[in-house]
């Protein structure tokens, strides 16, 4: 065999070395579950470490939020009741008990939760790894309208079913257009620019809007339709013209990384793909603001009015059923010490007014109840979007009073929740975290 050139040889290399990576992206993006399978892949299999070759910033975000956490495998909180409810998320067909839902009922959690799994009607979560990721970059980025959440017959669709999704290109809020071609490295524009899968960046209206949210986040019915999530609706009420993207998806500055190390003097502006929510001890403190008023009257008491105010477009808090926050108030001498409290078990119990919470459970018996029994609303002392409320107190006469401190506690279960939970749950996610704070010296 004639040898090759060395002046066709160099150029070859480079060429070749080309297509190698751009081979080990493709790679990357396979899920190794599908191995076994002939079928082309959808771009719902795409695996997030493929993503992350070229937007490595963004990537660790989402490593590290709520969607890339929000199958049952990954969310303690949603495993737990997965369980209870559906049965073991690692098993496939199961539909049960799903009380009291028939038992032929395709699990609608997935929807949200494990989109790729609902598209695929799978429930063995750990079979394919974009099961497992949940709501992943390319979950999302496939979508390219938002049908709206109800039917044309009035029956709810959630999660992916609220969505028109692609399963060969994916889409953006940019408006640059793409090609799967490799282009020079010193092209310049009207030049495509290159993308490894099909992208298509003219989907502004949507990913820059609240409909991108809204498939998952507009509200959520038991089968007795008890209204168990309900963000979407107390937006509409509010007339809000701010979108979810400005609190949950806010442009931030972050170091540049490459390979997993910080560049050096290097930051990025990227839309935020952490997403943050009720998890996060660092957002619940956006959300409320607290002030305090006192006043000693004749007889030595000590008269305080506490202003709570819900800054957010939606309730506070908002979400799953048994999210709430309450208000402790505490009186304290100069050292500290705990001289007077306005409950002694839990505001729910002892102090009413000061618990913001949402109530379900069964209305014949008024009883508080799980989701999945719940019949009715028994109670909503959640602050409503943009909500302000007054608390007045009368603390008795104490000389040794030297500082009156107001707190805002956020709590992700209810009081029994959190007791059933005990051990079953890491102990972060049982802590109420603090929302906001006033402290008068007197």
């Amino acid at each position: 065999m004639p040898r090759m050139p060395t002046s066709f040889m160099l150029p070859l290399l480079v060429v070749m070395a080309m297509l190698s990576s751009w081979s080990s992206a493709l790679i990357a993006a396979e899920d190794p579950a599908d191995d076994k399978d002939t079928k082309v892949k959808t771009v719902q299999h795409i695996r997030p470490e493929a993503c992350k070759k070229c937007h490595e910033e963004i990537y660790e975000q989402w490593k590290g939020s709520m969607h890339a956490n929000s199958s049952a495998l990954r969310d303690p909180i949603h495993g737990a009741f997965y369980q209870k409810v559906m049965g073991d998320p690692k098993k496939e067909g199961i539909r049960g008990p799903q009380i009291p839902v028939k038992k032929d009922k395709y699990p609608v959690c997935l929807k949200c939760h494990a989109p790729v799994a609902a598209i695929e009607k799978k429930t063995k979560l750990d079979a394919k790894q974009a099961y497992e990721n949940g709501t992943s970059c390319v979950v999302c980025h496939s979508f390219y309208e938002f049908k709206g959440t109800d039917s044309p017959k009035g029956k709810p669709w959630y999660g992916i079913d609220a969505y028109k999704y692609d399963t060969k290109s994916l889409y953006g809020p940019s408006g640059i257009s793409y090609t799967t071609e490799r282009t020079p490295e010193d092209a310049k524009w009207p030049t495509p620019v290159h993308h490894p899968q099909p992208m298509k960046g003219n989907k502004a209206a949507l990913f820059k809007s609240n409909d991108a949210c809204m498939g998952c986040h507009d509200k959520r019915k038991n089968a007795h339709g008890t209204p168990l999530c309900l963000t979407g609706a107390e937006y509409a009420k509010e007339k809000s013209f701010i979108n979810c993207q400005a609190c949950h998806m806010a442009i931030v500055s972050v170091p540049k990384l490459e390979k997993g190390k910080v560049v050096p003097g290097e930051f990025v502006s990227i839309a935020d793909h952490s997403m943050s929510g009720g998890h996060d001890g660092k957002m619940i403190t956006r959300g409320i603001a607290l002030s305090m008023e006192t006043d000693k009257k004749k007889d030595g008491t000590i008269k305080a009015k506490l202003t709570v105010r819900n800054r957010l477009p939606h309730s506070y808090p908002t979400g799953a059923p048994f999210r709430n926050f309450f208000i402790k108030v505490t009186a304290y001498d100069k050292d500290g010490q705990e001289l007077w409290k306005n409950y002694k078990v839990h505001p729910i119990k002892d102090d009413p007014k000061s618990a913001f919470w949402y109530a379900i459970g069964e209305a014949d018996k008024k009883k508080p109840t799980s989701p999945p029994y719940a019949t009715d609303v028994l109670k909503d002392s959640r602050l409503g979007p943009n909500e302000t409320r007054d608390l007045e107190y009368e603390i008795p006469k104490n000389d040794k009073i030297a500082i009156l401190r107001a707190e805002a506690l956020y709590d992700l279960l209810l009081p029994p929740l959190k007791h059933k939970m005990k051990g079953k749950l890491p102990e972060d996610l049982l802590k109420s975290k603090l929302a906001a704070s006033v402290e008068l010296r007197l």
